[in-house]
């Protein structure tokens, strides 16, 4: 069985029950968007199916197509199957982690129901497991374990309310073709509520003794991944032993190959009682950590392939060539790309497949994001002037001189573009009128990109001083680092985050400038940070990506580039992207540091990409503005 065959989502499913007269054949359409190839999975109430998306006609993105078919008699039963459905749908749209499939569409059409769900390449662990001559090896199902422990412990830490998977087991675990794994069929996952009794479901010889009862909580979870890696390590199926009986069967009387270590983690999981197992996955993961410790599987699975991707998957969608460097970051409007060069030129390029539509030549380079605001799209250039064009016709609407080169990239608030020059001031220019309103001289460059929150502005200076101002122009407080700020600061939940070329990542209180934490880094760093659930995410010329929690400083992860990181990280959904001046664009899982892909260009890059209707543009020294799906 190949690996598209492999992709069961459909373990929940009654096995054998599904007429192939009921199936959907190759080539018909769902919704006038998803394009079906072939059945990949079959179930009780439906098939499942790997299908085109052809909302992206100029790649060939593919995902999977869950069906459910309701031939229930009784009206109730009928309900129920659907109310169970749209369970799934609901559940899996809260949910966003690296090791659970992302949900991309849910509709009803002639009476079945679908999920369209990110499609996973690769194998289950049944399957890995019945292809090899003898149990799996220590180290591999080591890895998986703690990749494991980490998505339950998301799961359980679900908020409002915990997420109770109920059925883990081999054929429920996929590892993707990456060798990472992925937790799939939330069919009868299940929102926790303490005290509450749910139906005894679950699968035979994966599932503690209180799921029988109708009781179950994280810790059958617990349990159920215990089960599962013994049945890695031992290859004996517990659904054909007496339940239960796990004691009676330790992992090295079948396997003296696997660590007392392992074994004595495997043994806690699957205790009949429950206070006598792990009482969280976060702690199993430190057990499985410290003992991969111990024995040296940590410092093997820490190199090996199954933890490294490539760009071998990662094509261009489309690419635009400018004359010269891209040093700037791209923008959207209005369904263009907006990018200038320097070449001198600002471009307008179709988002959708990268042809040219307009240019705009000044006389300088052109190192800022384009902004927008009432029709317009506002940018600076190294000609010592801040243009403001017609965004859709690339006609100049007006331009206002500076008395240095204008660095910094624009923020509209208000009516009105605040941005700064090479010649200290940052100025305020109404969008109607291009009148000056008011500019601040900070006594040296500003090409930190103002941020704008509870109408107060907030930017840094070559001089090391963080400004807090309101739109009048006065001056509120300001922050002193040792060396030059360069970064766009950011506000999250009433702290300010920004680096400095004093190797420092500062939080600051918002509304008084007060040192809230600082952060050392090896090196001084441009980049402007960014905010995904309580981590701070930025780069560092020591060529580090770090991840910081946002209210302690504790660094949760690092990741090495090849060289320094001066562009600024984008988080969309559950990854990271960040360029870095190897000519690398990486992506990252934001909560692990994971390296999921990286993408190379042909020159430095220097900005932060964006994302717009699942396409990611990013530009490069190579002159190369380009557009990936993530």
């Amino acid at each position: 069985m190949d690996s598209v065959e492999a992709h069961r989502i459909t373990q929940s499913f009654s096995p054998g029950q599904g007429g192939q007269e009921t199936q959907l054949q190759p080539g018909s359409m769902l919704a006038n968007r998803y394009l079906i190839q072939e059945v990949i999975g079959i179930g009780g109430m439906g098939s499942v199916y790997r299908a085109r998306d052809l909302h992206f006609p100029n790649v060939v993105k593919l995902v999977a197509v869950k069906e459910m078919i309701n031939q229930a008699r009784d009206s109730q039963i009928r309900q129920t199957i659907v109310q169970n459905f749209e369970r799934e749908a609901n559940i899996l749209a809260t949910l966003n982690h690296p090791s659970i499939p992302r949900i991309f569409d849910y509709f009803t059409h002639d009476e079945r129901s679908y999920l369209v769900l990110e499609y996973i390449n690769g194998k289950d662990l049944e399957e890995i497991l019945s292809e090899s001559p003898g149990p799996l090896p220590e180290d591999r199902v080591v890895a998986w374990a703690i990749e494991l422990c980490d998505v339950l412990a998301y799961l359980h830490n679900h908020k409002p309310e915990p997420i109770i998977f109920r059925d883990m087991k081999p054929s429920n675990v996929m590892v993707n073709q990456d060798g990472h794994i992925v937790l799939i069929d939330f069919g009868i996952a299940k929102m926790f509520r303490a005290g509450q009794k749910g139906t005894m479901i679950g699968t035979e010889g994966y599932s503690p003794p209180e799921q029988y009862r109708g009781e179950a909580t994280p810790l059958a979870d617990i349990y159920a991944l215990g089960a599962t890696l013994h049945h890695l390590l031992t290859k004996r199926d517990p659904r054909i032993e007496t339940p239960f009986t796990f004691n009676e069967r330790p992992v090295r009387k079948f396997n003296p190959s696997v660590s007392p270590e392992l074994e004595a983690i495997i043994n806690t999981a699957v205790q009949y009682n429950p206070q006598d197992r792990f009482q969280s996955a976060e702690e199993m993961k430190e057990a499985l950590l410290n003992a991969a410790r111990k024995t040296g599987v940590l410092s093997r699975i820490a190199t090996k392939s199954l933890l490294i991707s490539s760009e071998e998957n990662t094509k261009p969608l489309w690419t635009f060539e400018c004359e010269d460097e891209i040093r700037g970051g791209p923008a959207f409007e209005n369904g263009l790309i907006y990018v200038g060069s320097y070449d001198n030129n600002l471009y307008a390029v179709d988002a959708t497949d990268g042809k040219f539509v307009w240019k705009f030549p000044t006389e300088g380079g052109i190192v800022t994001r384009p902004a927008f605001g009432e029709g317009l799209v506002i940018f600076g250039s190294e000609d010592h002037r801040i243009y403001a064009l017609n965004s859709r016709s690339g006609k100049i609407a007006w331009t206002y001189p500076t008395e240095g080169p204008a660095r910094g990239s624009p923020k509209i608030a208000e009516g009105h573009a605040f941005v700064g020059s090479d010649d200290g001031f940052l100025y305020a220019i109404n969008l109607t009128s291009s009148r000056l309103v008011w500019k601040y001289d900070t006594g040296g460059p500003v090409r930190s990109t103002p941020f704008i929150a509870n109408d107060l502005i907030f930017f840094g200076s070559e001089t090391g001083d963080l400004f807090c101002m309101d739109f009048r122009g006065a001056v509120k407080w300001r922050f002193k680092a040792k060396r030059a700020i360069y970064s766009s600061p950011l506000v999250v939940k009433g702290s300010l985050f920004f680096t400095s070329l004093d190797s420092i990542l500062y939080s600051v209180d918002a509304r008084t400038g007060w040192a809230i934490w600082r952060f050392r880094m090896g090196k001084g760093s441009v980049s402007s940070p960014c905010n995904v659930e309580n981590y701070i995410i930025v780069g560092s010329a020591d060529g580090f990506i770090y991840c910081v929690d946002g209210g302690t400083s504790k660094e949760i992860w690092r990741f090495k580039t090849d060289h320094q990181v001066s562009g600024s990280p984008l988080v969309y959904r559950d990854s990271v992207y960040c360029g870095a001046a190897d000519g690398n664009l990486y992506c990252l899982e934001y909560r692990t540091g994971r390296l999921r892909w990286k993408f190379s260009t042909g020159g430095a890059i220097t900005s932060a990409p964006i994302v717009y209707n699942d396409i990611l543009y990013v530009g490069s020294a190579d002159h190369i503005l380009y557009a990936l799906i993530p």
